[in-house]
């Protein structure tokens, strides 16, 4: 099976708009082509897309930690002081009984980004080796990866809301700890990594390979 991609058939497609036209050759005058409907300039594939995945993936490793590890609450009360991580809002919750509300926070809080993490890095890592491992199904993966990203802010709104609900109750002083803001920029960065990511990498490896596996025979003179 040969996959011919956009780029090899002399079609450009635009990062900003989407449009799809005809490649042009670069000159002197004229070293960047521009899309036609939109004005951007056009590029084959988004320009140091792996190394810029892999910088924001590690930033965001590095702050998943701070993220689970530090408070996202502080209450203050009359009862005294208390900090609460991701963690231990997950297993008051599930003590409680609101179950529910434990397993959504806990999914979108600590499995979602974990995954983000994982399955970005694999992206990452085998495109960069060039492999053409299953391109349909990691391609798949990406969208899934990209979609549900959103999602992933979940726990910064229940926190959010959660200040907004005490302070309007007058019951205690809630504030947002350090690990709230750990998690948004842990959150931010794997969307920017999704979206720097360019998933026609995973094609083109493909392509190569199976290219260099089955090459083009020379016809004889007798064809």
């Amino acid at each position: 099976m040969t996959y011919l991609s956009a780029a090899r058939a002399g079609m450009i497609g635009c990062h900003a708009c989407g449009q799809v036209q005809t490649r042009e050759a670069a000159t002197r005058v004229r070293p960047a082509q521009r899309c036609a409907r939109c004005g951007a300039t056009l590029h084959v594939r988004n320009p140091d897309s792996i190394m810029r995945t892999w910088a924001l993936l590690i930033a965001a490793a590095i702050l998943y930690i701070p993220a689970n590890l530090l408070p996202v609450l502080h209450t203050a009360s009359l009862f005294g002081n208390e900090d609460d991580t991701i963690m231990s809002g997950v297993v008051y919750f599930w003590v409680s009984g609101d179950w529910p509300l434990a397993v959504i926070v806990f999914v979108a809080s600590i499995l979602v980004p974990m995954l983000k993490l994982s399955v970005l890095a694999l992206l990452a890592w085998t495109t960069q080796r060039g492999s053409d491992w299953r391109p349909l199904e990691r391609t798949k993966l990406y969208r899934i990866v990209e979609r549900i990203g959103r999602w992933s802010m979940l726990d910064v709104f229940v926190v959010t809301l959660t200040v907004a609900l005490v302070r309007f109750k007058s019951l205690a002083v809630i504030t947002a700890g350090w690990g709230a803001l750990a998690f948004a920029c842990v959150v931010v960065l794997t969307m920017m990594a999704a979206l720097q990511f360019d998933p026609r990498l995973i094609w083109d490896c493909a392509q190569t390979r199976r290219t260099d596996a089955f090459p083009r025979e020379t016809p004889t003179p007798h064809e």
